[in-house]
């Protein structure tokens, strides 16, 4: 099959989250399975570029100029969310009617969060896939935007999503929210996300002591992802003080990038009016292949979140064979079964988060366990290559 893939966010350019991850491995997953992929995908610079990489094409596109005047009224609003939408929307079209003069392509898919479908599904006549990862109109309310953003970006996508030819979800629980919640109607095929094996137990060759004086000894628990509420950043003080106020060789390793400043004005403040700067390392933002090499030396994952789909955060500490302390939030019960494949805290509980860490900290073959169980339903449930074919049973249903 001729693939296109549509992806603001795609490595390394804009491989800034979770959509950008999957996209890069469903690229390389389909490709590996012997089909023609092409990605759509943006740039940070004016311009256009074309490259290659696993067999897969890139086409990246950014052009400044009256579109961007145009939404200035918008960006004064602070409705960033909404005007970062229409541009990846009309970049989208842009490439993709472009390249349908010189290519037939047989299907397309692209994310719901982004809208980069939305001009593409009502314009170019060729069949689309819209995967769910996480809708505005689900999430949005959980951060301070203006209520013009959230019901204008949420509008957005529902275009896409109305105009697409089939709807993926990257689990049952996000199916069935939006079936409720935005409403969809139209059936929703569960595709989870995948992640190659191989590339990730590749080492890197980044020495974590050396990087980020991350040195032997201890049990370490991690947390890697943005410093913000809706990741349960709020409740890392009472964690970390109550779990290494009664275990003195535990250490808190926290990753992220600090938008808000709620690492610099409240949580390191906290540490060291308490005398833990001494197990407490913060690592600041790190790359794709810094959050390898770190979780493969640590003991315990955390992922205090309070609303998850089906995140490669967790996704990655399972192939790392982690001991994972998940909130039960969302589709994270999919992926985590409690006391098989990790443990399950109560949402936004520090002190359930506190109980189930003191678990793992207690018990060395608990830790072993779960950690084995979480790689082997990775290795047989979410691979690149095992997702890419069920996302072309989708594919093929819908194809001309």
């Amino acid at each position: 099959m001729r693939i296109g893939l549509l992806s603001y966010e795609y490595p390394p350019e804009t491989g800034f989250g979770g959509i950008g991850t999957y996209s890069w491995y469903q690229a390389r997953g389909l490709a590996k399975l012997g089909h023609d992929v092409h990605v759509f995908a943006g740039s940070t610079e004016n311009g256009g570029s074309e490259s290659e990489h696993d067999g897969v094409r890139v086409t990246r596109y950014k052009r400044e100029g009256w579109l961007d005047r145009m939404l200035d009224p918008l960006r004064r609003t602070q409705s960033w969310w909404a005007a970062n939408r229409i541009q990846a929307a009309y970049h989208s079209h842009h490439m993709l009617a472009k390249a349908l003069q010189q290519e037939k392509l047989d299907v397309v898919e692209f994310p719901e969060c982004g809208a980069d479908g939305m001009v593409v599904s009502t314009l170019c006549d060729v069949p689309s896939v819209v995967k769910f990862h996480s809708p505005a109109r689900l999430i949005m309310e959980m951060y301070q935007v203006p209520r013009l953003d959230r019901e204008l970006t949420a509008f957005i996508e529902q275009i896409a999503i109305k105009q697409a030819t089939a709807r993926t979800s990257c689990s049952q629980f996000l199916a069935d929210e939006v079936t409720v919640k935005l409403p969809v109607h139209e059936h929703i095929d569960v595709v989870r996300n995948g992640i190659d094996l191989d590339l990730f137990d590749r080492d890197d060759g980044i020495d974590v002591g050396e990087r980020f004086n991350l040195q032997p000894g201890g049990t370490k628990v991690f947390f890697a992802n943005r410093l913000e509420e809706r990741k349960g950043v709020h409740l890392l003080k009472e964690m970390c003080f109550e779990v290494m106020a009664k275990y003195p060789n535990a250490h808190f390793v926290i990753a992220g990038n600090d938008l808000f400043g709620y690492m610099e004005r409240e949580i390191l403040p906290f540490i060291k009016e308490n005398g833990l700067e001494d197990r407490f390392h913060y690592l600041g933002q790190l790359t794709l292949p810094e959050v390898r090499a770190v979780l493969k030396h640590i003991d315990i994952f955390l992922i205090p979140s309070l609303w998850e789909n089906c995140p490669y955060s967790c996704i990655e500490a399972m192939s790392a064979g982690r001991a994972i302390v998940s909130s039960d939030c969302g589709g994270m019960p999919e992926l985590i079964e409690h006391d098989d494949r990790g443990l399950l805290a109560r949402n936004d509980d520090a002190p359930a988060f506190v109980a189930a860490l003191e678990r793992m900290l207690d018990d060395t073959d608990l830790r072993a366990r779960t950690g084995a169980s979480a790689r082997r339903f990775v290795e047989e449930n979410l691979t690149d290559v095992e997702i890419a074919r069920r996302s072309l049973e989708v594919y093929e249903r819908i194809a001309r």
